[in-house]
């Protein structure tokens, strides 16, 4: 379960999924055999191990721990010591978590097949979903994805959250399309490190593509409210962009503004008009619906850090 085997989309990822859960027991006990003789070697299981890589004694030996009992094994690692501290790869990136619960963020070693894994979930969650919500892989999607500025080790890891990791990655660059992530957004908005930039270009390609839209989505729920905010401020500057065909000029971003140029590939008077008429108006009771989405079937965010979680409206 490696490599090209975990690009799975769409029907394919359904039953890859439902092929592994089947026999969940022996595919449980296959990965922990291979994790072992992967691993079996490193400071950690070699001191419960004692070199063993069987896995009735790891199940004996190993003992269940939480992020405090490997935490100086990582940070050691982000000083520069050996990867095979804790793996038998080369620590690639250390993924951060939000820091909600402990009030700082945790790192997590990263080796380069973790995007391989990763990217196989992802892939199995909007073909799964559309087993409960139809119409998944219908229309645009309008997602609002951003990065978030990354750190370094003092051995000089990239330290970045799981998805940042994932937006950089090929894994997300060259990924091949499919109906059910048909982004209204462009890689390179997306991409934008000034997040500002990033939620107008998203925001003005949702409006582009209004008609097509049939779900909205974000990770995060606070994106929808910062998104609505935003859009208060700014449906002005949008409208006047799809009215002209030209972006705004405090959009500075060189990949952003060529992105866009495609995005905008003509003037649009009559959207910009329809779209101004909706905002002008007092109350912004459903909003995004109307503006962004009047054709959605399907809307919904998720505290996740794999995607959107649905609900029907």
């Amino acid at each position: 379960m490696d490599g090209k085997k975990l690009e799975y989309k769409g029907w394919a990822a359904l039953k890859e999924i439902e092929k592994l859960t089947e026999k969940a027991d022996e595919v449980q006990e296959t990965i922990l055999k291979a994790i072992l003789m992967q691993n079996g070697e490193t400071e950690y299981l070699s001191k419960h191990m004692k070199g063993s890589k069987d896995v009735e004694k790891f199940k004996l030996h190993v003992p269940v721990i939480t992020y405090k009992d490997v935490c100086n094994y990582i940070q050691r690692i982000a000083n520069g010591e050996s990867s095979s501290l804790v793996t038998g790869r080369r620590v690639t990136e250390m993924l951060c978590s939000s820091g909600t619960s402990a009030g700082e963020p945790k790192l997590m070693p990263s080796i380069a097949e973790d995007l391989d894994r990763r990217t196989f979930v992802y892939n199995l969650i909007m073909p799964i979903m559309n087993q409960y919500v139809p119409g998944l892989d219908e229309g645009k999607a309008m997602f609002l994805y951003f990065i978030k500025a990354e750190m370094s080790t003092p051995c000089g890891l990239p330290a970045r959250t799981v998805l940042t990791s994932y937006y950089k990655s090929k894994h997300f660059k060259c990924r091949t399309r499919d109906a059910f992530n048909d982004f209204t957004s462009p890689d390179q908005a997306i991409l934008c490190k000034d997040s500002n930039q990033s939620m107008y270009c998203q925001l003005l390609s949702g409006l582009v593509h209004r008609l097509q839209v049939l779900r909205l989505g974000a990770v995060f729920a606070s994106a929808f409210l910062r998104a609505i905010s935003f859009l208060e401020r700014n449906w002005g500057r949008l409208c006047n962009d799809i009215r002209s065909g030209v972006l705004d000029p405090t959009i500075t971003d060189p990949e952003c503004r060529s992105c866009m140029s495609t995005v905008l590939a003509s003037p649009n008077p009559c959207l910009a008009d329809e779209i101004e008429d909706i905002c002008s108006h007092t109350s912004w009771k459903g909003i995004f619906m109307s503006a962004l989405a009047p054709s959605q079937v399907h809307r919904g965010s998720g505290d996740w850090v794999d995607g959107t979680v649905y609900t029907s409206p």
